[in-house]
């Protein structure tokens, strides 16, 4: 492919669903308001009351209900839940941690200067993406199952979505421990990697078109999701 055709598709597949088997069928719209109580509503509230050395099952269960409660607030307005959301995003999860590896094995290629562009713009980009779905949420609730240590410094806290009517959904989060306590730095739903599915996608763009199409083709996607954010 060549020209603006790989390009226009190159930006198509920059998605914020997750992909995988059976799975793209479950997903759909429902999973966009799963993935925005995930993805954006896990993050410590100014006024949440978490000790600093709060274990990993605390830190999701919290933050998860904090992010719940502005998802079913219907009578606040849209424009204003999703800020309310994005000013609280940034406490919960490593973003930088998030972006290393998206990018895998291609982030020790890039210069520090592009390894700061690139964290902040995917950073952007993964809020606006579920910022956008949150108004999809219809009151699901989340049952926290375990929580289980992965070596010293990880972890990882088990839950279910559950969904009138239907099967639940396993949504799991994983933490690493930070200086600054436990933070979230992938989502797997239904046993797919948020971050995995999104290395797949940039791993794809990098080999064919290097760093520079990656991320303008990002840019730009970004930017057509924050526009739809603010005509709402």
């Amino acid at each position: 492919m060549q020209g603006s055709t790989c390009k226009s598709k190159q930006v198509r597949a920059l998605s914020a669903k997750p992909r995988g088997g059976s799975t793209r069928a479950m997903l759909g719209r429902y999973a966009a308001a799963v993935l925005a109580v995930v993805l954006v509503a896990n993050a410590a509230p100014a006024n949440a009351t978490l000790a600093p050395k709060a274990d990993p099952m605390t830190v999701a269960q919290t933050t998860v209900n904090e992010g719940l409660t502005v998802l079913a607030d219907k009578a606040t307005p849209l424009g204003q839940r999703q800020e309310q959301l994005k000013q609280i995003v940034a406490a919960g999860f490593d973003y930088a941690e998030m972006s290393r590896s998206a990018m895998g094995y291609h982030w020790r290629q890039l210069s520090p200067d592009q390894q700061m562009e690139f964290t902040e713009v995917f950073t952007s980009f993964v809020q606006d993406a579920y910022l956008s779905k949150i108004n999809e949420y219809q009151g699901q609730q989340v049952d926290f199952v375990k929580s289980r240590p992965d070596g010293p410094d990880y972890a990882q806290v088990y839950s279910n979505v559950l969904q009138d009517g239907k099967p639940s959904l396993p949504v799991n989060y994983r933490l690493k421990k930070t200086a600054g306590g436990w933070k979230i730095y992938d989502v797997t739903v239904d046993a797919i990697s948020i971050i995995g599915n999104y290395r797949n996608q940039f791993n794809r763009v990098m080999n064919n078109k290097g760093y520079a199409t990656l991320i303008s083709d990002l840019k730009s996607k970004q930017a057509s999701i924050a526009a739809t954010l603010g005509a709402n």
